[in-house]
């Protein structure tokens, strides 16, 4: 499992920094991440407040417009 944790980030990763195109890939590694993130929250208050950096924020809310490369 952590080596699709690595992927998931890596995967974001390289899209934020133009390594690869932003797709359909991209925004289902960036809900992955955000879910695992959620489920974290909900089981350890330590948690609470972390968020996800601006750059993946953005990232995110570009899944309305049509793929980047």
């Amino acid at each position: 499992m952590a080596e699709m944790d690595f992927n998931e980030c890596q995967i974001v990763k390289d899209s934020i920094t133009g390594k690869r195109c932003i797709d359909e890939q991209t925004f289902a590694s960036v809900a992955i991440l955000a879910d695992r993130l959620e489920r974290l929250k909900k089981s350890e208050k330590l948690f609470a407040g972390v968020r996800f950096s601006s750059a993946v924020r953005k990232l995110a809310r570009q899944r309305k417009t049509a793929a980047v490369c």
